[in-house]
């Protein structure tokens, strides 16, 4: 696209509500973070960050963090789907797809629900080695409203740009909360639960029928098929301008919002500093990087010790004493007599692996 053209599609948009700074309303399009690792077998789970996967074939998908990009997009990382075993014959409710739901606070400006409800375009990269007919499905949680528009592939093993606009839904709204408003859904396969019924491109009441054109693919016909994603954009507007590059720290701050990982990178690395409450129980308080979405929850992996002038092993924790949406406080217990008020550190204990989570996802 020329940069006349780049800078005619922008104005549209800013005429539109759209456009300018912040502008995607989808986080992590260009694939870059991903705080729990690089590739992940889980059916139906997050993968890359605020990327999950809905999975319930009889087949089995590897989700990862790949290197093949668009060539001259200035991306750098990819969302790779490659089937390790396939599933030629769906049941009616099985299916497949990657999909993102977005804050329904951070929607308020569409307009839904009124007569002013705005446009969207949605941008992405896309590959495959099987061409055809793809579903992309927009749902509103609020409103159990939907509807859904196609793309095809139309050359096997070859990146190419999709562009989907969709009208504003003016009967329904975005409740003004922290939880699911919007989700975005990439269609790979669709038993007939989904399919059997009249494709629904214009907002509409949900449907299970009517989610899925009756031509989509089957991306779980054969282990020898993969699909790729990145470079995705959703912004106000009826025109598809660049991809809005951001730097990689502040893309992990907003995924930070929603999730946030304490990594050990080295052995006895420090997780957190704090003190004995009793003579065998230790509380620290590690602070967020951002707010989080909601009060988080508490997952943690590995050997774990508690530090003063020497290392005694953690008997049972880390586990959550209390939470807000700034902060955690931990606790953790040890078999050894220490004294009430003694500062000592949250460490590892000889694992390089330990990690603690904390997750407020929608």
């Amino acid at each position: 696209m020329s940069k006349a053209a780049e800078l005619a599609n922008l104005i549209g948009n800013i005429n539109a509500g759209g456009g300018g700074v912040n502008r995607n309303l989808l986080i992590n399009g260009s694939m870059a973070v991903a705080q729990r690792g690089t590739s992940h077998t889980t059916a139906s789970a997050y993968t890359l960050d605020r990327w999950t996967i809905s999975e319930t074939t009889d087949g089995a998908v590897t989700i990862t963090q790949d290197s093949s990009v668009p060539t001259g997009s200035g991306l750098s990382n990819s969302y790779k789907l490659d089937v390790t075993t396939a599933d030629t014959s769906l049941s009616s409710a099985q299916r497949v797809f990657p999909h993102q739901i977005i804050e329904a606070q951070n929607l308020q400006h569409l307009q839904y629900g009124t007569s002013e409800a705005k446009p969207l375009t949605l941008s992405f990269y896309v590959k495959s080695n099987v061409t055809g007919t793809y579903t992309v499905l927009f749902s509103n949680f609020d409103s159990s409203r939907h509807r859904a528009s196609t793309y095809t592939i139309d050359s096997a093993n070859t990146w190419e740009q999709k562009k989907i606009t969709i009208s504003g839904d003016t009967a329904s709204s975005f409740d003004d909360d922290n939880e699911g408003g919007l989700e975005i859904a990439w269609w790979l396969s669709a038993g007939s639960a989904y399919t059997s019924g009249t494709l629904g491109t214009a907002w509409q009441a949900s449907d299970a029928t009517d989610k899925v054109s009756s031509s989509n693919v089957n991306i779980m016909s054969s282990t020898d098929n993969d699909w790729f994603l990145t470079g995705c954009q959703l912004e106000v507007g009826q025109n598809a301008t660049e991809f809005e590059h951001e730097p990689v720290e502040r893309t992990l701050l907003k995924c930070q919002r929603y999730y946030h990982r304490l990594v050990s990178n080295t052995t006895y690395d420090v997780v957190c500093h704090g003190h004995f409450g009793s003579d065998t129980v230790f509380f620290g308080t590690v602070d967020f990087p951002v707010t989080m979405r909601a009060e988080p929850t508490l997952t943690e992996s590995g050997d774990w010790r508690i530090y003063t002038n020497t290392g005694v092993a953690v008997t049972s924790g880390p586990s959550v004493n209390r939470a807000t949406t700034h902060a955690m406080n931990l606790e953790a217990a040890t078999g050894d007599n220490n004294d009430i008020g003694q500062g000592a550190m949250l460490t590892n204990n000889n694992d390089a692996s330990a990690f603690l989570e904390f997750k407020a996802e929608l």
